[in-house]
């Protein structure tokens, strides 16, 4: 090796040592240290000893994850979910005794158990996650083939029509407003074309994800066509597909989960992740964008909401209702310790989504409406995080259960997508869109992310191609140059 390469080599490692102390001494240091000196000490009880040990924690495997620059979307989403929902937000809100104003009353004898409810899921996700990898290092052979499962041309043009027709039928709908109104105003719009809220769900759905897989699908195509013509024809669809997209899942009149799932998916598929370098950027990038973008950015998508002043950073926290995940896992312990928990009642009307209610008169309603009957809130549009679900499924046991199980899956999926985003196939087309999606699965309902996820899931099958039958076997994975990860 020359000496150029090795001092090269020990340059990169002085860099991602620099980055790996400066990132843990702010997220896993600095951030908790101000949020306790800047949040008026007025706790309601010592939960915020608990919750900021969690921030601390995910702010250390965020910091680890960044630097190395190897895209496990998965796990890194899941630690930013944890580090924002489950760590600044009840810390600042426990601290100051401003809890969500959407979930008021909740009795401060639950927040230590909810506490320790939160950081179970979290150590089974962990454990779940270490049970998978050590199944990995029993398979691993050095060399290790990997099998490129690409996209089909045809199914791809095809989905690519269809999508494009239920995009421009939403458009149609809901006219001039979804472009230019406020989000208030773009919601009244739906409700107007759409009155019944499974039918709007759908129909609004169908305009989304459809297009943003068929926008990928092209992606992939553009990547292995065999002629400049052909390159140039997928590369002109997928500026359309994203630009329509980008009409009916814009900043102002959509949800920022939602909006951000579709901004990372057309990110990668631009290549945001396809070497270290870009993939450290990209993920730096959305925790900036969660940490100070997040907050604010209703100021300026509903009608008076930029007339408010804000103090101070952690401000945006209090009494907060998008930050209402931890008082509603409180919420769903209180229901389980009363005795009202339907063993998955609540999971099967999530994944029977599709039956009708008139075919099942006892379909279980959202879980975060569930809960907001149960406590008696006038104000029933509240989330049901991924801890709360299980909770009403099955108590304590459904959530080591369940965590176990999202932390083996959420490994698995990032074994398989890593090595896609380099190689490319239908893999690289999950890894863009699934890991933000997440979030919204994690924030909940169930219910209501189950149709988005199906559908796009379903998509997904359709423009999947088969392994070319000349291949004498799985294609060889390409071995990862300094720059790209491994």
């Amino acid at each position: 090796m020359r000496a150029t390469d090795v001092e090269g080599d020990e340059l990169r490692r002085g860099l991602r040592m620099l980055f790996l102390v400066v990132s843990l001494a702010s997220l896993s240091v600095g951030l908790p240290a101000f949020l306790v000196a800047d949040v008026a000490d007025l706790p309601r009880s010592d939960a915020w000893i608990v919750t900021l040990g969690l921030m601390v924690w995910a702010g250390a495997r965020l910091s680890f994850l960044w630097v190395r620059g190897t895209p496990r979307l998965f796990d890194f989403f899941f630690w930013l979910f944890v580090y924002i929902f489950m760590g600044i937000a009840p810390t600042a809100q426990i601290l100051s005794g401003l809890t969500s104003t959407t979930t008021p009353g909740v009795d401060p004898g639950l927040d230590v158990p909810t506490a320790g409810v939160v950081v179970l899921g979290v150590v089974c996700y962990e454990v779940g996650r270490l049970l998978w990898m050590l199944r990995e290092s029993h398979r691993h052979i050095e060399g290790r083939r990997l099998t490129v499962r690409p996209v089909s041309s045809w199914r791809t043009v095809a989905l690519f029509v269809v999508s494009l027709a239920l995009s421009g039928y939403v458009l149609y709908r809901l006219g001039a407003i979804a472009l230019l109104g406020s989000r208030d105003a773009a919601s009244a719009a739906r409700v107007a074309a759409w009155p019944d809220p499974a039918v709007r769900s759908v129909v609004f759905a169908s305009g989304i994800y459809p297009l943003l897989v068929s926008v990928g699908a092209l992606a992939q195509l553009r990547r292995t066509a065999s002629n400049p013509q052909s390159r140039r024809l997928a590369l002109m669809g997928a500026f359309v597909g994203g630009a329509v997209l980008l009409l009916i899942v814009n900043p102002v009149t959509s949800a920022r989960y939602s909006f951000g799932t579709v901004a990372f998916a057309l990110a990668v598929y631009a290549g945001a992740v396809a070497t270290r370098r870009r993939a450290r950027i990209t993920m730096l990038a959305a925790i900036a964008g969660f940490l100070f973008v997040f907050p604010i950015a209703d100021a300026f998508r509903r009608v008076g909401a930029a007339a408010g002043t804000r103090s101070g950073f952690f401000e945006e926290y209090l009494s907060n209702p998008d930050y209402d995940a931890f008082w509603q896992v409180a919420n769903a312990l209180s229901y389980w310790l009363d005795g009202l928990v339907a063993p998955l009642n609540q999971f099967a009307g999530s994944v029977l989504f599709w039956v009708p209610r008139a075919l099942w008169e006892n379909k279980p309603t959202d879980t975060g409406i569930l809960l907001a009957e149960y406590r008696g809130y006038e104000f029933d549009n509240l989330s049901a995080p991924a801890w709360a679900e299980a909770l009403v499924n099955g108590g304590v046991v459904a959530v080591v259960i369940a965590f176990l199980l999202v932390g083996l899956v959420l490994r698995a999926m990032d074994s398989r997508i890593v090595p896609a985003l380099r190689a490319g196939g239908v893999w690289a087309i999950a890894g863009a869109i699934l890991p933000v999606f997440m979030t919204i699965l994690l924030r909940g309902s169930l219910l209501q992310a189950t149709g988005p996820l199906f559908l796009t899931i379903v998509c997904i099958l359709v423009v999947s191609g088969s392994v070319a039958p000349s291949s004498p076997g799985p294609l060889r994975a390409v071995p990862p140059s300094p720059s790209r990860y491994p």
